[in-house]
């Protein structure tokens, strides 16, 4: 076969690469001589990735149950590339920001609607059994999607709104003893933290606190500040982080409580999530109001936040039950 001289000219430029590293290009062209050719299954890793089921229980929709968890740990994944792009790109535009919280809110997206697996893809009696051999593990422990609040907002968003104003000028490990996700955690009947809330904190309290203090200057809400206090264009901008606000703290909140009450709610005793956490209380957005740009929203929409949302699902699922 004759070389054309656009393969010559590939070849040249292999030849000045390597040469630049101070490599010979013969024996990398000797490496891919005798190398196999890449196969799909081998580049995404396919045969590990489906051997990570292993349920605790011969129940079938345990199987549902982890990977489901899996997959949604992915599109967190997903969600804090982006976030990473964002605050650690060297000259960050409007535009570029705008596409990377487009992308994130289609992750969020395909998670809110892809939940119905979680709601009604698995038989109440099976998860009520095998959900005991959790215990004490609970999705309430995903580390990925704290992350994703704190490189989303302020962190004074998310202390508890009962301490936010008292603790403004806090330092940040004061503030962090009122994050709002530590209530969410507490014994049901003695008021103490949970071995969920314990574990939790004892494997991430360090990662949490770092993140915290790197995305100070760079997480989206002062990004967003940064652009319109220098007269940018940031309309667009805007919606997309309202629609971010909404998915992060109405939507997906909200499809876990329509997945605890199809599960857990029973009159006229609820039963506790897996964790022993109040789910009642911790997942209505409408309790919470976690608000990630305030700035962006009316008085009265702030005040009916998730309200009408959290009303009108609990309504119809005790309808269908």
């Amino acid at each position: 076969m004759e070389l054309t001289p656009q393969i010559k000219e590939k070849l040249d430029k292999l030849q000045e690469k390597y040469a630049a590293m101070g490599q010979d290009m013969a024996s990398y062209l000797d490496g891919l001589l005798y190398a196999d050719f890449l196969t799909y299954w081998d580049y995404i890793h396919l045969d590990t990735l489906l051997s990570l089921q292993n349920p605790k229980t011969p129940f079938p929709d345990e199987e549902i149950f982890i990977m489901y968890h899996q997959i949604t740990e992915l599109y967190f994944k997903l969600s804090l590339h982006e976030f990473k792009q964002v605050a650690e790109h060297p000259d960050l535009t409007v535009e570029f920001f705008t596409t990377r919280v487009k992308r994130i809110n289609a992750y969020f997206n395909a998670l809110t609607t892809s939940f119905e697996v979680m709601v009604d893809g698995m038989e109440k009696d099976q998860f009520l059994k095998f959900r005991m051999s959790l215990l004490p593990a609970s999705g309430f422990q995903s580390g990925q999607y704290r992350m994703i609040e704190i490189s989303a907002t302020d962190f004074n968003r998310l202390i508890d709104k009962s301490k936010r104003e008292e603790l403004t000028n806090a330092t940040i490990e004061e503030q962090f003893e009122y994050i709002y996700w530590k209530f969410g955690a507490t014994e049901l009947a003695t008021g103490k933290q949970t071995l969920t809330l314990k574990q939790f904190i004892s494997k991430y309290a360090t990662q949490f606190l770092q993140l915290i203090k790197d995305r100070q200057q760079n997480n989206f809400s002062a990004l967003y500040h940064k652009f319109q206090g220098e007269g940018q264009d940031v309309m667009a901008l805007a919606e997309e982080l309202r629609k971010l606000d909404l998915f992060v703290n109405v939507e997906w909140p909200l499809s876990h409580y329509k997945s605890a009450v199809r599960y857990l709610e029973r009159d006229p005793v609820d039963i506790a999530a897996t964790g022993g956490t109040n789910w009642q209380k911790y997942l209505p957005p409408r309790f919470q109001k976690r608000i990630f740009y305030p700035f962006l929203w009316t008085n009265e929409q702030m005040e009916e936040w998730g309200k009408g949302w959290v009303l009108s699902v609990l309504k119809t699922l005790r309808n269908e039950a």
